[in-house]
């Protein structure tokens, strides 16, 4: 047994060298390496692992550089005030549901939030009204929200506070979430917009507009998904229509004491990065995914999502939704790919969803061309349906028995996965990636359910809240 036993398998990792097409977006380093003022970071990262020493400033009380730096974020994103998050996106999740609504408010809520949402939802015990959301049938691709559905459930729940968005999801596809502000503010409701993976919207005209800008009262942004920023960093931005003294408590009171300088230098540098350098980069960025897409769908078992293929929604052109051919495993292809040193995001079975930055090279987009010619010649088919996107297009059928904080209080027990149809579950079942609910607390278990929780657990893909093919549910 090995006496550093992560220590090892860090540095295994990374002395594979591996092609980064997925989180974060410094790729290795690289993004650092790219700027004089990176590379400096680069080089004295660990001397700057330091505490709130004379020089120095508090992240819970910023009156020297974290305020400077802080002010210089808010300004180039235009928010009213925004927030270094060492905790990551969650902790702005949690903070900006607490900040936005009292307890037992109504809120309606994309069905295909993050999990960190529902969590918050319950923490805060509110009243969720789940929005349905759309699947491209073509290529089993999750979309946004369905509009039509939102507007039914607007005109019937008038009374809720809220309406909380994922713009874009997982994917990179977004929703028209102007339409969806506008409407929410006819009837006096917050939104919030989590927009984990789109720090880098609106840098250059051709990428989708940033929620901000569209009018969202406050909105988490993951650096280190897209940006050259260390993972677990984000920020928080909030418009002008929020009681900042609660903003404030509850930014506090989600963040650790003892915040990573490491963590928030690499935020700084970020913004740095953006507003020196974006718009040229991420011109060059696009111009080699538009390149590269259309030479991949030439090939015979891909198609990668495009502008083309959606209507009344956008999609983020810096990520990849790579559709297989049916009949054949987009789990095998991300293990596949593995093998030749180009590690990507995440399959869902369908696709496969690589992500770029600017420091990805065409040499990177030549080698995942080549692997995926190679790819044709050496797989073999395989029986598939295609029940994935007839479960999510009906995944507002679920039925809500108790409301998610209600089941914190019942009793439980564990039962067979096989034995949980028509049970009400006491936790969320929860794939991971992409980290969205199948099931929610307090919804009634059917048979569709089931079986995509089986068909995650048959392809290996973790799934939380189930433990050796059992789950918790209310205790009858």
């Amino acid at each position: 047994m090995s006496k550093l036993p992560l220590v090892e398998g860090i540095l295994k990792y990374a002395y594979e060298n591996n092609i980064s097409f997925c989180m974060p977006g410094h790729k290795g380093g690289l993004g650092f390496l790219a700027t004089r003022e990176g590379k400096e970071l680069y080089n004295n990262l660990i001397k700057g692992d330091i505490t709130e020493v004379d020089g120095m400033d508090n992240l819970h009380k910023p009156e020297g550089i974290i305020k400077e730096a802080m002010s210089l974020l808010k300004d180039f994103y235009g928010s009213k005030k925004s927030y270094f998050l060492v905790n990551g996106s969650t902790s702005g999740n949690l903070a900006m549901i607490f900040a936005a609504f009292n307890e037992g408010d109504k809120v309606i809520v994309e069905r295909n939030c993050h999990r960190s949402i529902f969590n918050g939802i319950v923490m805060r015990k509110l009243q969720p009204v789940y929005i349905k959301n759309e699947i491209n049938e073509n290529y089993n691709a999750p979309l946004s929200i369905d509009l039509e559905h939102f507007l039914c459930l607007i005109e019937e729940n008038r009374d809720a506070r809220g309406i909380i968005i994922t713009y874009p999801n997982y994917y990179g596809i977004c929703t028209d979430l102007e339409f969806i502000i506008d409407k929410a503010k006819q009837y006096g409701m917050k939104v919030l917009v989590d927009e984990a993976h789109g720090a880098h919207f609106g840098v250059h005209s051709e990428l989708p507009k940033s929620a901000l800008s569209l009018g969202a009262d406050m909105v988490v942004m993951s650096a280190h998904k897209t940006l050259p920023s260390l993972t677990q960093t984000a920020y928080l931005h909030v418009g002008e229509n929020m009681d900042m003294e609660k903003v404030d408590f509850y930014v506090s009171a989600f963040l650790s004491t003892s915040p990573s300088y490491m963590l928030m230098a690499s935020m700084d540098y970020a913004r740095f990065y953006l507003q020196e350098y974006g718009k040229e980069a991420y011109a060059g960025l696009l111009k080699l995914c538009r390149r590269y897409r259309g030479k991949i769908n030439k090939l015979s078992h891909f198609h990668i999502l495009g502008p083309e293929d959606l209507e009344g929604q956008t999609i983020d052109e810096t990520r990849y939704v790579l559709n297989v051919k049916k009949g054949y495993s987009a789990h095998k292809l991300l293990d596949y790919l593995k093998t030749k040193g180009i590690q990507g995001e995440m399959s869902d079975g369908y696709n496969v969803i690589l992500i770029f930055s600017p420091f990805n090279r065409e040499e990177d987009f030549i080698a995942l061309y080549e692997a995926l010619e190679e790819w044709i010649e050496k797989v073999p088919k395989e029986s598939k349906d295609n029940f994935y996107a007839s479960f999510f297009n009906d995944f507002h059928t679920l039925e809500k028995e108790l409301a998610p904080y209600e089941v914190m209080e019942k009793e439980k027990c564990l039962v067979n996965l096989e034995d949980s149809k028509g049970k009400i579950s006491k936790s969320a079942i929860v794939p991971y990636p992409p980290g969205i609910p199948l099931i929610m607390p307090g919804e009634v278990i059917d048979e569709k359910s089931i079986n995509v929780v089986k068909y995650y657990l048959d392809n290996h893909i973790t799934v939380l809240g189930i433990e050796e093919q059992k789950l918790w549910i209310v205790e009858e």
